[in-house]
This record gives structure tokens, sequence and C-alpha cells, in this order.
């Protein structure tokens, strides 16, 4: 994320030095309601780029892989003639990312909806994974909550994922893994929500580079150049 230091001038408003001379008097509202906008735009894009076939399968960004030992344990299972099998598994678990994410549209639009002028602030002046933090802040676990069933029956119907949840478990009494790692639902649904903070992240900083091209009057006002 592109970040922009804010001085305050007087109550209310405020200045950035990478900004040109028409913006000084930008309003914390204005800075407030520019972030709001491109929060709302980026997570939309991203819900509908990863909730489509292939939006995570087919994406190297956000494509997910079995996890650690795991990955272990089906290159040998490939390697003994059971290759689609464990390819299935992958597929399914990627699939399973793309039947979930549509699930969080509604919450994410009320979380950026509900945003406080501090909270919107706090994003302009803060560290590059400031919109991941809030969103997952906002809304990680009750969208892991809606994830899970959907993950699980998706998935469920993969036999060898029982399989690998057995291994996963003797892996995890090992040491060698942890966590919700050692259970595919509750990995799968994890990495997600990783994949879709990470897109909304990404449509938020395009949005910035170029709000002229969102055809938005409040962004060209706030990001502009």
């Amino acid at each position: 994320m592109r970040r922009r230091q804010f001085t305050p001038l007087v109550p209310g408003m405020l200045v950035s030095m990478s900004m040109p001379s028409w913006a000084f008097s930008l309003s914390e509202a204005d800075a407030a309601g520019g972030v709001r906008e491109a929060l709302e735009r980026g997570a939309i894009a991203a819900v509908a780029s990863l909730g489509r076939k292939d939006g995570f399968l087919g994406n190297p960004k956000v494509h997910i892989p079995l996890p650690g030992v795991l990955e272990d344990a089906a290159k040998l299972l490939r390697a003994t003639g059971q290759k689609k099998k464990v390819d299935d598994l992958v597929v399914a678990m990627n699939r399973a990312a793309e039947a979930a994410v549509p699930e969080a549209k509604t919450l994410l639009v009320q979380a950026v909806k509900a945003m406080s002028v501090e909270d919107a602030l706090k994003i302009v002046r803060g560290p590059d994974d400031a919109v991941t933090r809030f969103f997952e802040g906002k809304t990680r676990q009750p969208l892991g909550e809606k994830f899970l069933p959907i993950v699980t029956r998706a998935t469920e119907r993969v036999a060898l994922a029982d399989k690998f949840n057995a291994v996963a478990g003797k892996a995890a009494r090992l040491g060698l893994l942890k966590g919700d790692d050692a259970n595919i639902q509750r990995y799968v649904t994890g990495k997600s929500l990783d994949g879709l903070y990470l897109m909304i992240g990404e449509e938020e900083r395009r949005i910035r580079q170029d709000p002229v091209g969102t055809g938005s009057a409040l962004l060209r006002k706030v990001f502009g150049r």
C-alpha cells in the first residue's frame, strides 16, 4: 500500500506532503470516505475474482497446496500410482475455497460501512498490511464460521481427505504440523481467508494507483495527484 503521511493543519483538516496544493483542504471526513469507498470496491472485486471457477486453483498467488508434511506424503502416494487421488484432493480444496468466498461479500461490505473515521485514518497512515489487519480484525472469526461448513461439504466428497486428516493428526502429535494445518478443512478455511485478504489489499492498491480510472470523484479527490 502506498502510504500517505497526514499532518493536521486545523481541527478536522489534513494535508499530505505528497498531495498537490489543491488538496490541502482535504478533510478527515473526505479521507475516511475515500478509504471506505476504495475498500468496498476492493472487497467486491476480490470476491468476484476468487469466488468463481479457478479463482483459487488457477491463481498462483492464492492457490492452496497441501500443507507441509502432507505434501511429502502426497509425493509418495503419487509415486505409488495414486496421483489422481491426490490431485483430486488439491482440486477439491481449491474448489471449496472458491465456493466459500462469495459468502464473504455481505460481511466485508458491512465492515467497511461501519468503519470509523479513526479506523480509516489508521489505514491511510498505516503500514502496507493495514488493510489486511483491518479486515482480519473485523471479519476473520465470523467468516471462518461461515466458510468451514462449506469447505467441509466440498472436501468430504473426496475420500482421501479423511486419510490425510489421519496422517495430519499423527504429524501434529510428532510436532510436524501445528494448529489448523493438522485438519484439511480448517487449513483450507484459513488459506481461503488469507487469499481473500491478500486480493482485497491488491485491489485496494490498484484503486489508489489509478483513482481516475475508477470514475469516482471522491477517490480522485482523496488519492489523485
